[in-house]
């Protein structure tokens, strides 16, 4: 599977709204790209795909931010992806060279088990597999 770097980096911004404490869920645009490295002209955009897809809600003013339009739990990875990077292209396969058929199927079921791993993936759950693993006894 292939990740924009684009996609990558809405993973983390969302990463980070998710973590925001809720005495403060509003993060600034500086505050996200210093803290995930994303330059912040790129971060501008990515925030605006993700607010247009529902994702994330800005609030306007000195006090404003962006934060999770949804709850942590109700957003998955696919969801994300989806809105930066479209829609999953289909498998095409050469449709007269011997076997095509059957390697399209396979590329197909591949992406498939790829994507239900990320539709069943959401913020929360990455929140909590990180919180686990930074047990050190």
């Amino acid at each position: 599977m292939k990740v924009s770097a684009r996609a990558e980096y809405a993973c983390l911004a969302m990463w980070a709204l998710a973590c925001r404490p809720r005495e403060e869920p509003l993060a600034r645009i500086r505050e996200i790209a210093e803290e995930q490295s994303i330059p912040e002209t790129y971060l501008v955009q990515i925030l605006q795909r993700l607010k247009g897809a529902g994702l994330v809600r800005s609030v306007r003013g000195s006090a404003g931010g962006y934060c999770l339009a949804r709850g942590a739990a109700e957003i998955t990875i696919a969801e994300i992806l989806e809105a930066i990077d479209g829609e999953l292209e289909p498998v095409m396969g050469s449709a007269n060279a011997p076997g095509a058929a059957e390697l399209a199927r396979v590329w197909r079921a591949a992406r498939e088990a790829e994507w239900a791993v990320l539709r069943g993936t959401s913020l929360e759950s990455l929140i909590a597999a990180s919180a686990a693993s930074d047990w050190v006894i």
